[in-house]
């Protein structure tokens, strides 16, 4: 699961270069550090007019970093913007979730680099057509059947001689009798894929990763967090 450091930012209007809010933010906090979120609302109707937003980082050390180099500074607007940690009422509010596979990618090519860690499927099977096998005597119409996949990999970091195992499951149902041969041959490809993406996202769930300035500590564990 997911583990967040919250910055609080209040800010009036964004001029800088013309671009939205979130872009904006995005752009000046990312220098910190790999950001998770961006999420931009307006103050409410009996407060001052402006903004104020959440941004998420994976590392609490970069959080506190861009806290430090934001706060009080004319990063895009004549006024200074306010930046403050957030606080661990707010944090307990937002529930920690498994993170997808795209973002578990993109947290090992930040830490470890492109070629610092690889995925290694050890099992990719075709459930569905077991249970067309099971169902062709009953005769069980196509819009009763789907196609389902199983997926068992592991995410290898060499550098640190950690491998981490994960399996995944996916399901289309195939629901209307006029489906083509292309039509299934693309959700067939559409669930195999993202078989592979859930059983990435398991692997990297149970990786703990501890930043300790520029090294890192590997522990295979049942969640992934980021502390620093």
């Amino acid at each position: 699961n997911g583990q967040f450091w919250f910055l609080d930012v209040k800010f009036h209007a964004l001029t800088w270069r013309g671009t939205t809010p979130q872009h904006s933010l995005f752009t000046v906090f990312s220098q910190s550090g790999l950001l998770y979120s961006v999420r931009v609302f307006p103050n409410a109707a009996v407060a001052r007019p402006g903004f104020y937003a959440i941004i998420k980082f994976y590392s609490a050390r970069d959080a506190h970093r861009a806290q430090t180099a934001c706060h009080e500074k004319h990063l895009f607007q004549n006024s200074p913007v306010k930046v403050r940690l957030g606080t661990k009422h707010k944090a307990v509010q937002h529930q920690a979730l498994a993170l997808n596979s795209s973002q578990c990618q993109e947290l090992a090519n930040y830490y470890f680099g492109f070629n610092g860690w690889s995925e290694r499927i050890i099992k990719l099977q075709d459930l569905s057509d077991l249970e067309e096998r099971e169902n062709k005597d009953a005769m069980v119409p196509l819009q009763k059947q789907s196609l389902k996949f199983f997926c068992a990999l592991e995410v290898v970091l060499p550098s640190y001689e950690c491998r981490s195992p994960g399996v995944g499951m996916a399901e289309e149902p195939l629901e209307k009798l006029e489906e083509g041969p292309l039509s299934v041959l693309m959700k067939r490809k559409t669930t195999q894929k993202l078989a592979i993406q859930k059983a990435v996202s398991d692997a990297f769930q149970k990786l703990l990763i501890v930043v300790l300035g520029k090294t890192f500590l590997i522990v295979l564990y049942f969640f992934l967090s980021f502390l620093s």
